[in-house]
């Protein structure tokens, strides 16, 4: 049996990125906003600074950032620049709905080049690398790249999804326009909200992914589960 693992990597801590990306921006948008506490202006700038800043400090605990953060990131920042200039709700609308439009399509497309996203978003939990020659030792070359393809659509399919749940989120939360404490408040229960809407079925929808790969690599393979998980 081979009992080779994958080098230790800390674990992010769950607690602090919900803290910093989710509950102090809204409580921040919702109840700061008004001209007696920060004004709309103020409020929107430090709501945003956490994620923000929690981006840069997990890219330079990591030392490289990935695809998928990287575009939460210019999520983040897209938030912040159409708040500060003013520009219509429907830029909102827009991009809360683009964003993960664009990932399900950027998952799709790279299933058809040398270097397919699934990998990366992947290779954050499971060593890929071991996996595939354990299915090759076994008998099963490009069997297992056949599940990688079939869970690539899988991912897609998870942000078109969210993609629409973005959508109906905006358009039934967001309220006046951007500049206005109307809106932030708005913002902030709507990125409060998000969480339970979006995130939760997210990470079920991949935990699902997850778990049909780690079915075919039991039945495939003599791998144990621990083995290739990154710690």
């Amino acid at each position: 049996m081979n009992t080779q693992t994958a080098p230790n990597k800390k674990q992010e801590n769950s607690f602090l990125n919900i803290t910093l990306n989710v509950i102090i921006p809204s409580v921040i948008l919702t109840k700061f906003s008004s001209d007696e506490h920060l004004g709309q202006v103020y409020s929107l700038i430090l709501a945003l600074s956490f994620p923000i800043g929690y981006g840069i400090y997990d890219y330079l605990k990591q030392g490289k950032i990935n695809f998928f953060s990287g575009l939460g990131l210019f999520s983040v920042i897209m938030t912040g620049g159409i708040g500060l200039f003013n520009l219509n709700r429907d830029w909102m609308v827009a991009k809360e709905t683009g964003i993960p439009l664009l990932m399900g399509i950027a998952v799709i497309i790279s299933q058809f080049t040398s270097k397919p996203l699934v990998k990366t978003f992947l290779g954050q939990m499971i060593n890929l690398e071991l996996i595939n020659e354990s299915f090759a030792k076994n008998g099963h070359s490009g069997l297992f790249a056949k599940n990688l393809k079939i869970a690539s659509f899988c991912l897609g399919g998870t942000f078109f999804i969210s993609a629409l749940l973005n959508y109906i989120l905006a358009i039934k939360i967001l309220v006046g326009e951007p500049g206005t404490v109307e809106f932030n408040e708005s913002l902030g229960k709507m990125t409060a909200l998000s969480f339970p809407v979006i995130s939760v079925p997210m990470v079920i929808m991949v935990g699902l992914i997850i778990t049909y790969l780690i079915m075919t690599i039991k039945k495939n393979t003599d791998l144990e589960i621990e083995s290739i998980l990154k710690q």
